[in-house]
């Protein structure tokens, strides 16, 4: 009987992590890349004069998730936006962030980058 109930549960178990595979790889949210980002703030405002580790570790992770062509417009469109409608930001800071990180972009960042662009040949 026990021996019946752990090949249920053990069954059941493998179904959720094949299950849950695509959901690994879907692609992020903008509120993601927000909450990602987010650590970057008080060194994009001058509240902090060096990048903090958690700031990368999400430059990283946002430049990471970015796979495809669509999920880097997507990306591209999520940060312009949210560089729009936060106060004080130095966009000069913004632009060299990636490097400051150590990371080398999959899409241009800045507040002036038309994304529709983005992987079209000039």
């Amino acid at each position: 009987m026990a021996s019946s109930m752990f090949n249920k549960v053990t069954f059941l178990a493998i179904i959720c992590l094949v299950l849950g595979i695509p959901l690994a790889n879907a692609a992020q949210t903008c509120g993601e890349i927000q909450t990602s980002l987010s650590p970057c703030l008080r060194y994009l405002t001058d509240q902090e004069p060096t990048v903090p580790v958690t700031c990368c570790n999400g430059v990283r992770t946002v430049n990471d998730q970015a796979r495809t062509l669509p999920e880097r417009k997507d990306a591209c469109e999520c940060i312009k936006s949210t560089l729009t409608i936060i106060p004080g930001l130095d966009l000069n800071a913004v632009q060299g962030l990636p490097n400051k990180c150590s990371v080398k972009p999959v899409f241009p960042i800045g507040a002036d980058v038309d994304c529709s662009k983005i992987g079209v040949e000039l």
